[in-house]
């Protein structure tokens, strides 16, 4: 595992897996967004058990490997370690990141901020190599959530120093402007893996960071 800090730029299409019980589609729809230039993968699975994940997050990770993608673990620090995944993505309710970057000392860790700047600058302080900064947009993944303006993606970038991804109801015409306003990142799930042409949509998206 290999931290941002190592020079590995955080920056580009962050691809967030649908919920796929069907793991050998999961590899597939995978497989097409990193093909189609996907910077970091996020293994995502609220709802399945931890030796169902476990076993996805294994399937994944040569395909990500293969292409030099970084594969991060939603929420769950003992999945990632357990399958020598690239990092993991904390929430409010998970694992705070100062006890996972003890845990997991070379790993990428990101931390999310949601619609709240000042919890960027101690996502920092406590070992994070990235933010999520979100909902820059209406979404359909989480309709309830609060919405985050997209000024507040540079200002969190400012009080971090970290990159920062935006992410809620992001897709093929709005992430320009979140990169506009300051997104390193754009997390996308529903845009990305319910498209037709999951390779060509994930070029679309990459091709706005060139």
């Amino acid at each position: 595992m290999a931290r941002a800090s190592s020079g590995r730029a955080l920056r580009g299409l962050y691809a967030i897996t649908p919920a796929h019980a069907d793991t050998d589609r999961l590899v597939r729809l995978v497989a097409e967004a990193v093909d189609g230039g996907a910077a970091l993968v996020q293994y995502r699975a609220k709802d399945l058990a931890h030796d169902a994940m476990l076993a996805q997050a294994r399937a994944l990770l040569p395909i990500c490997r293969a292409r030099a993608v970084p594969l991060i673990v939603n929420d769950c620090v003992e999945v990632a370690l357990a399958a020598g995944a690239d990092g993991v993505h904390l929430g409010r309710e998970d694992l705070p990141a100062r006890e996972a970057r003890a845990r997991m000392p070379d790993a990428i860790i990101g931390v999310s901020c949601y619609a709240d700047a000042s919890r960027a600058a101690a996502a920092a302080r406590a070992g994070a190599d990235y933010i999520g900064i979100g909902s820059v947009f209406p979404s359909s993944t989480k309709p309830q959530a609060v919405r985050a303006p997209l000024e507040l993606l540079a200002r969190a970038r400012a009080d971090s120093g970290l990159p920062v991804a935006a992410i809620g109801g992001i897709d093929t015409d709005n992430a320009a402007l979140a990169i506009a306003a300051g997104a390193d990142m754009v997390a996308v799930i529903s845009a990305l893996f319910e498209a037709a042409d999951v390779a060509a949509t994930a070029r679309r998206f990459a091709s706005l960071f060139n």
